[in-house]
């Protein structure tokens, strides 16, 4: 389960998949949905990705089900056999149960195949590619000026980021779970991602920080000596200087 359907998203998804396979496939089937592209060009950041892992994306034709047949039945199936009868508290807990759940369901005998998916597995995986030796940048990436009200927005909800960097350029990084910012590269702020939208998460340190900056900058501060105090310059030096009167400019 994924928080969103946007292209950062369903990358990050793509990629955990992945590393848990432990393995790339030749070719990568999707569907015809935006956040991974819509007619002829794929979304920022797709081929990027297909690139780093030196695979293909083949996008499906939109109104086509036939041609996608194979997953639509492997969902039906999950939500006919995993969905009914269970509850779950958060998004985690769903993936959690979903994955003890197909280590079961993979170790069943498929009347279609009869085989246990487990056993072919690393037949199909042998066909593959291995994964590449760095991983791939993923993830929202932004660069932006924190204004004051002290947060940035990722997806759809604002996070809370820590005041002294108010007017400064900060890096705002998000994966599935978290949302991280720095500035320089000292971490100023760090939250849990929420997956509702329109949501507004508060570090409370970050509140109190906002609460002493404010009273400073309300505080009458003291009057600095004059450093030019006692120095006092005569006006006659002017009309001296533009020759209006006779002598010398002291």
């Amino acid at each position: 389960m994924l928080p969103s359907r946007h292209t950062e998203d369903l990358l990050l998804g793509m990629w955990e998949l992945l590393q848990q396979l432990g393995a790339v496939p030749r070719r990568l089937i999707w569907d015809n949905e935006p956040g991974i592209g819509r007619g002829k060009r794929h979304a920022h950041g797709v081929e990027a990705f297909t690139g780093m892992l030196a695979t293909t994306l083949q996008r499906l034709k939109p109104y086509d089900p036939e041609s996608k047949g194979l997953v639509e039945r492997r969902n039906g199936f999950f939500e006919t056999s995993f969905m009914p009868g269970r509850d779950f508290t958060s998004p985690a807990d769903f993936n959690t149960q979903f994955s003890d759940w197909l280590i079961k369901a993979n170790a069943r005998i498929v009347r279609t195949i009869r085989a246990r998916p487990v056993d072919l597995l690393e037949a199909d995986k042998t066909a593959m590619l291995p994964l590449p030796p760095a991983p791939p940048t993923l993830g929202w990436i932004n660069r932006v000026r924190l204004g004051r009200d002290y947060y940035v927005r990722v997806d759809a909800s604002d996070y809370s980021v820590d005041p002294s960097v108010i007017g400064r350029f900060v890096d705002v990084h998000a994966d599935l779970s978290r949302v991280e910012v720095r500035h320089g590269g000292r971490l100023v702020a760090s939250h849990d991602r929420v997956w509702a939208r329109a949501m507004t998460v508060t570090d409370p340190a970050h509140v109190t920080a906002a609460r002493v900056l404010r009273e400073q900058y309300q505080r009458p501060r003291p009057m600095a000596d004059d450093p030019h105090d006692g120095l006092v310059r005569d006006l006659a030096d002017y009309d001296r200087a533009f020759g209006l009167i006779v002598g010398e400019v002291a």
